[in-house]
């Protein structure tokens, strides 16, 4: 049925519109959250031209429903968006970092956060989660451990399989439920010396053994998507990458579902040396990369590159029916606004999601010492909290809590005066600045005041 469906679709689409499904946009809409530098010009026009697949970044029901009716009502084929969202440790109620769930060793436990994180986001409107994430990392210097599962290829498959069971929980087209996105594909955890972007270098014994079962396992468990990564392999950017993206990813692994590319991937492949945008749009369609996320390479280049004989027609058709595929799998084509509830505004941080996030904050504590059973502190004594954290209501919420809300959390310092009560003295002191390289603030700071410098010695 989905074939046929598809088929018919695509026999009435014309060029420019199975280009613009290729394309994902990042909205700049007042509200909206961004979590990259890149933002779409025109994308309402663009939405009505049907030359989008999907956007990037809108939550809310209200905004995504003015979205998806210009797609549906104001595009010549009515095809619905695509919606998505890094969703890594919760949308609005926010859970452990991943690094700290996956010290829990309960896969029961993180499948439920996973499937309460897509319950708040279809009621936001969202059908897709960029995650999970499941590099492995071993170099500590890499800066973004926090989002994955460590450095052990058996508890990362297990955490993987967790979560995108959570995200899809066996039925897609339920209105509670997302397309989950195994990344990044691969081995970005294994960036030389810990720098993002940079090149990867190991034997296919490292490969096969240690790397690749975690994102193996999120594909088995059913993974509707698979997002690249941005660093090289063998060389070759991992966007680019045929061996890694259609010889393992699809033949060996049998995965049949959509693969977009990370954050403007596409184009910084020209970082790596491997020619302009429209070399490297072509090269990454024809590696097996379906989606382009906001860069709009294919949207500006493929034509002409279909023109001069360097992608075939063959080529787009293949990513369009995977993009139109997804579309269909959360059935949206059966009802585009399924997800667009006003009356589930109840399922967001309600209690039940509230009292799971806490058991998971407590399951996750790993205690390495008690050295003469200071620990638990005891009631009627002093208190000494010494760090720039102790009472930061933002930082509580961790990286990557795109859709959290920070000024509904307890700080550290609040958190034990509320369980000490009267009987605790509670004395706090700053101790030292996270960091104070100006340039570095700066950079820490791009989204929000996330950190300041204290001026004192």
């Amino acid at each position: 049925m989905m074939q046929k469906f598809i088929d018919d679709l695509m026999a009435r689409m014309t060029l420019d519109e199975k280009i613009g499904q290729l394309n994902l946009v990042q909205r700049d809409t007042e509200g909206d959250v961004q979590t990259g530098a890149t933002v779409t010009a025109n994308a309402a026009d663009k939405i009505r031209a049907g030359k989008v697949g999907g956007v990037f970044g809108l939550f809310g029901v209200d905004l995504v429903r003015q979205a998806q009716k210009l797609a549906v009502e104001g595009s010549r084929l009515g095809i619905p968006l695509l919606f998505g969202l890094d969703v890594i440790h919760g949308h609005r109620t926010i859970f452990p970092l991943p690094i700290a769930l996956a010290s829990s060793w309960d896969m029961e436990l993180i499948r439920q956060t996973a499937r309460v994180a897509a319950v708040e986001a279809t009621a936001e409107g969202l059908n897709w989660v960029f995650s999970p994430m499941v590099d492995l990392a071993r170099d500590p210097r890499w800066g973004r451990a926090a989002e994955g599962s460590g450095e052990d290829p058996y508890l990362g498959s297990e955490v993987a399989r967790a979560m995108v069971t959570g995200y899809q929980d066996g039925d897609m087209t339920r209105p509670d439920t997302v397309m989950s996105c195994v990344k990044h594909l691969a081995f970005y955890g294994a960036a030389e010396a810990g720098r993002d972007y940079n090149t990867v270098d190991m034997s296919r014994l490292r490969m096969f053994e240690t790397y690749f079962p975690p994102y193996k396992a999120g594909v088995d468990a059913g993974a509707g998507s698979v997002m690249t990564s941005f660093n090289e392999v063998d060389g070759i950017p991992a966007t680019g990458n045929r061996w890694l993206l259609n010889d393992v990813l699809r033949q060996d692994w049998g995965f049949g579902g959509l693969v977009v590319s990370d954050y403007t991937s596409v184009n910084e492949m020209s970082d790596h040396g491997m020619g302009d945008l429209k070399t490297v749009s072509a090269l990454a369609l024809k590696a097996g990369t379906d989606m382009d996320m906001v860069g709009e390479g294919y949207l500006t280049t493929l034509q002409q590159s279909l023109d001069e004989g360097a992608v075939a027609m063959a080529d787009i058709d293949l990513a369009c029916r995977r993009v139109l595929e997804a579309k269909y799998k959360l059935g949206l084509f059966e009802d585009p606004f399924r997800r667009l509830d006003d009356k589930r505004a109840g399922d967001i941080m309600n209690d039940n999601h509230r009292s799971l996030a806490r058991k998971a904050a407590a399951q996750s504590c790993v205690l390495l010492k008690n050295e003469n059973d200071v620990l638990p502190l005891k009631p009627a004594s002093t208190i000494a909290l010494v760090g720039p954290l102790a009472d930061s209501r933002r930082n509580m919420l961790g990286m990557w809590s795109v859709a959290g809300d920070w000024e509904k959390a307890v700080t550290l310092a609040e958190g034990m005066q509320n369980a000490g009560g009267d009987s605790v003295t509670l004395r706090q002191a700053r101790g030292a600045n996270i960091a104070s390289d100006p340039l570095l603030v700066k950079k820490i700071n791009v989204f929000a005041e996330e950190v300041e410098i204290d001026p004192r010695s």
